[in-house]
């Protein structure tokens, strides 16, 4: 079990000061999280440092998401009077929508005049959830890095968007703890953290676990098996003698299917699927 997941390299403590120095010269945020785990991947100091200021929440990676569940939570934000939309970055889906929010949030900044300073946003959110790959869809070019692990970003960057918006791009921001330790674990398991730091055969038995009773179908299709075992490490096991993925003397090969089981999930192709509901 793993108890404690804390990651907070000095570069994101010198993004929490740069979002409070400029918050005073944007207009509102689009908060990115993960469709996948819209609880987890929302960070409380973003909370505190945007306060009042007209906020957008986008559910980037909503493709990798369970459908239902994606509905769900869409329908629990707004019925709080939180505006947000669904995005998936892979396709563009949503960047209208999110485009249409933002263009309404300028008319009511700006009182609807015609003429006025550019609107200004700021991009937000934990390391990993697609920041960049939004901003690269908003902006209608690669304009800034994109990668596949977290903490890419590293500096402030002013984009101009082709609607004449001005967008503020800042690298993904954690919290210094985890006060739940099941926080720390799913912002592991969809990447936001670096696999470095853990034990990745720990990490893939703890998501085994979820997905065992979250998603039991769709984990016994994906990796063949006739039916899910009563322990979590039994399903490991099954799964590594299913792909072969054993070392000498037929023993299992744990990182080898530790590392295909997180990085199956990660990509979708175990399944559309979201670890947290709407309470």
């Amino acid at each position: 079990m793993i108890e404690n997941i804390n990651w907070y390299p000095g570069h994101m403590k010198k993004t929490r000061e740069l979002i409070r120095d400029n918050l005073k010269v944007v207009d509102a945020a689009v908060e990115v999280i993960d469709a996948r785990i819209p609880v987890s991947s929302r960070n409380p100091i973003i909370d505190e440092l945007l306060g009042s200021k007209p906020r957008i929440i986008a559910f980037n990676k909503s493709d990798l998401a369970d459908e239902a569940a994606n509905k769900a939570w869409l329908a629990h934000f707004r019925a709080q009077g939180v505006t947000a939309v669904m995005t998936n970055c892979n396709r563009g889906d949503g960047i209208k929508q999110l485009l249409a929010k933002l263009a309404e949030e300028e008319s009511r900044k700006f009182d609807g005049a015609e003429h006025h300073r550019p609107f200004r946003m700021m991009i937000v959110g934990v390391p990993n959830v697609g920041k960049s790959s939004l901003i690269n869809r908003l902006t209608g070019r690669k304009s800034t890095q994109v990668g596949d692990r977290p903490g890419v970003t590293k500096g402030k960057q002013w984009l101009t968007l082709s609607n004449g918006m001005q967008l503020l791009d800042t690298p993904g921001i954690l919290w210094p703890k985890f006060e739940d330790p099941n926080v720390g674990m799913k912002l592991a398991y969809c990447g936001s953290i670096k696999d470095e730091i853990l034990d990745r055969a720990d990490l893939a038995l703890e998501l085994i676990t979820e997905l065992q009773e979250l998603y039991p179908e769709e984990l016994c299709a994906r990796y063949k098996l006739e039916e899910i075992c009563e322990m979590p490490l039994d399903t490991m096991e099954a799964i590594a003698a299913k792909r072969g993925f054993l070392l000498p003397g037929k023993r299992i090969d744990y990182e080898r299917t530790a590392t295909t089981v997180l990085d199956e999930f990660r990509s979708g192709t175990i399944g559309r699927m979201t670890l947290e509901m709407p309470l």
